[in-house]
């Protein structure tokens, strides 16, 4: 994802999220929040894993990307879920933008009526209203890219899902961001190995970037690029991070029904 790409999506989701504020009240968000019982600790059921020694997959549900295009045509996000549940999935990641990505908050909704997993919105947050907008979907995290945000607005957002119950993660792509992000201690730092200049991943990313996190109290995520076993355990024997969000490298398994095969 260009830079230029990445302000476009941002661009584009300021004028989505003005616009439906003028029809969305807070109010009536925080009624749909209050009779929603499907919530789950997305960061308890990974720290306890770490705890138990034990890996962590984040596995992500998309039907595209800027990157890979359209991936699976025949969407079905609840089929997937459900996949990855069977597959002893820990949590799971949806993509809920619409333009780029072919996404839906919907679809966070209709996942959580079938499958009692900790799902993170994952979406590009531009407005505090969308943190009570994707809770209100049952989604149990959010995503602060922190690429796309200033401080004062990965701040809020930040401070809006403590005070909702939700987890947060706050994604790096460099040093420098590793080093911001090392303030936001209730959170998950996410490292994402994808160059968002050049759309590429280098796993060496969450090698390079390790070292600033190492005292972080919050769990780790290796993200993106991991499309062997190997790779997932050289990585956690190199780091000693036991969550790793991964998205394509299943998703384009899934015809095999076994998506954790080439895990």
């Amino acid at each position: 994802m260009s830079e230029n790409i990445l302000q476009n999506i941002i661009d584009k989701k300021i004028v989505k999220i003005r616009n439906l504020k003028k029809d969305l009240s807070l109010e009536i968000l925080k009624k749909k929040i209050s009779e929603n019982n499907s919530f789950i600790n997305f960061k308890e059921k990974i720290s306890k894993n770490i705890i138990n020694g034990k890996i962590s997959i984040i596995a992500e549900i998309k039907k595209a990307s800027p990157s890979a295009g359209v991936i699976i045509e025949n969407y079905d996000p609840v089929k997937i879920a459900d996949i990855y549940l069977k597959n002893n999935a820990t949590c799971l990641s949806i993509l809920t933008e619409e333009e780029f990505f072919l996404g839906n908050l919907i679809h966070i909704s209709k996942i959580k009526e079938k499958i009692k997993l900790p799902i993170l919105c994952k979406d590009f947050f531009v407005d505090k209203f969308q943190v009570h907008l994707c809770k209100s979907y049952g989604a149990d995290a959010i995503l602060i890219i922190l690429a796309g945000v200033d401080e004062k607005l990965a701040d809020d957002l930040y401070e809006e899902a403590l005070n909702l119950n939700m987890s947060v993660i706050v994604e790096v792509h460099n040093i420098e961001e590793a080093k911001k992000s090392l303030k936001y201690n209730e959170a998950l730092i996410g490292i994402n190995n994808r160059n968002l200049k050049t759309l590429k991943t280098d796993i060496n990313t969450t090698y390079n970037i390790h070292d600033v996190l190492i005292n972080h109290k919050g769990p780790l995520i290796s993200e993106s690029g991991i499309k062997t076993k190997d790779e997932l355990l050289n990585i956690s024997q190199r780091t000693n991070i036991k969550t790793f969000l991964i998205g394509e490298s299943i998703l384009k398994n899934l015809k095999n029904n076994s998506i954790f095969s080439v895990l």
